[in-house]
């Protein structure tokens, strides 16, 4: 501003020039009259220029700076030239902004802006899910007004320095709900949810609990048997007795420990090997071991031809597929028949182990593969079971992308079926035949 003035006192001293030598030359009156006609030349140029400022002050808009002339052109140009970069500041904080809530709606967690009313600013898709709210719907009404939990109700009276409040939104969420004051009067809004956080705690706990369930009950027995041998004078076959019962409770103290660490083994184990499985040599295996442990008691069958074999890890997939087998075996009745079938097609393949023993009622189906969970615990015991056997198979079988399917009704028998996707087979390759010896 300061070379305008000088401009136009510049301007102001030359027409005054003018004027003086005009009214040297003709007479006063000219002079004055020059120098009058100078004056408002400059009042009109300046005039001109405020106007134009004034009416692009009165409606702004971008990119739209008036242009001007002389010195104004310059006053203009660092006005036009603030313009832009207050709008490049104001792109970037909208690029800002927009970066913030795409990073907000990828948030696992649900998150609320709301004012100092408790009333709601934005949310992310999250916290619509968990809170049943509308992020544009709702925008400004009081969370109080639409989660109406009243232990959310009293944290939410209580302030930002009470601790996360747990609130139940269904039978099948769990959330905890944290308030974190921000920026001036406004606060953010936290859901979390822990219902497979829960879940897996309750897993854990009643873990713990049934395996010192399980390995207490022998351990008792094997401690009474250590006293009444040490405390009283037995005959030698009373003696053996003992030694026999205690050796059949350590035998099955061993197959528990033993069960978990295949159990802890598959569960932090890397992702099974591409080893090829014959699966026409893996049906034959099973129908031996089958046939050892049935004793002739039962009548056993293997149907299907193998087309492909499996691909994965030969040993896990072998243990997943015994431990239906021996289930099978053990819970089907003298006389009963065990059926094990295999089918492979474009769509994969599928195992099958079916029985005519004594059933599952449906509403046992869905835990079967929960660890320790038994049926009949005194039966299981007496077949000799450590109700890890399903859970061991699910995990194998998880591990090579497969599924276990259950059908079965209460003395009508059960069916286990295990299918493998497309990625899981490969073709079989021809049998080899053993070279014939030298004559």
């Amino acid at each position: 501003m300061k070379r305008v003035y000088a401009s136009a006192a510049a301007a102001v001293a030359a027409f005054a020039l003018i004027g003086a030598v005009v009214g040297a030359l003709a007479d006063a009156t000219w002079g004055w009259a020059a120098f009058a006609a100078g004056l408002l030349g400059i009042v009109a140029y300046h005039v001109s220029h405020l106007a134009r400022l004034a009416r692009w002050v009165a409606n702004p808009l971008a990119g739209n700076v008036p242009e001007g002339y002389g010195e104004w052109d310059r006053v203009l140009a660092a006005l036009h030239r603030l313009e832009r970069s207050a709008e490049r500041r104001e792109l970037q904080l909208a690029e800002a902004l927009t970066r913030f809530r795409r990073a907000a709606q990828a948030l696992p967690d649900g998150v609320v802006i709301l004012d100092g009313a408790s009333r709601i600013e934005w949310c992310n898709p999250t916290a619509e899910s968990h809170l049943g709210i509308d992020a544009r719907a709702d925008l400004g009404q009081p969370i109080a007004n639409l989660v109406r939990d009243p232990l959310f109700v009293d944290y939410l009276a209580a302030g930002e320095d009470a601790p996360a409040v747990r609130v139940q939104r269904g039978p099948g969420l769990a959330l905890t709900l944290r308030l974190v004051p921000y920026g001036e009067d406004q606060k953010l809004l936290l859901s979390r949810d822990v219902t497979h956080a829960e879940r897996v705690e309750t897993m854990r706990r009643d873990f713990v609990a049934n395996v010192s369930h399980e390995l207490r009950t022998p351990l008792t027995v094997l401690v009474g048997f250590l006293e009444t041998v040490r405390s009283l004078k037995l005959d030698p076959q009373r003696v053996r007795d003992y030694l026999g019962m205690m050796d059949e409770q350590a035998a099955r103290m061993q197959r528990i420990i033993e069960d978990l660490l295949t159990l802890s083994v598959l569960e932090a184990a890397p992702p099974p090997p591409e080893e090829r499985i014959r699966v026409a040599a893996l049906l034959e295996r099973l129908r031996a071991d089958a046939e050892a442990l049935s004793r002739g008691r039962h009548t056993l069958e293997v149907t299907g031809q193998p087309s492909q074999d499996l691909v994965g890890a030969e040993a896990e997939l072998t243990s997943a597929f015994a431990n239906l087998v021996s289930n099978a075996i053990r819970y089907t009745p003298s006389g009963g028949r065990v059926t094990l079938f295999w089918s492979d097609g474009p769509e994969g393949a599928s195992f099958t182990v079916a029985d005519t023993g004594i059933g599952i009622a449906p509403e046992h189906i869905p835990r079967l593969t929960e660890r320790f969970y038994r049926v009949d615990r005194s039966r299981s015991r007496e077949t000799g079971g450590t109700g890890l056997g399903l859970a061991i198979v699910k995990h194998a079988l998880a591990r090579h992308q497969a599924t276990l399917e259950v059908e079965s009704r209460p003395g009508a028998g059960s069916r286990f079926t295990v299918r493998f996707p497309p990625q899981r087979v490969q073709p079989a390759e021809p049998a080899t035949r053993p070279e014939a010896s030298p004559r």
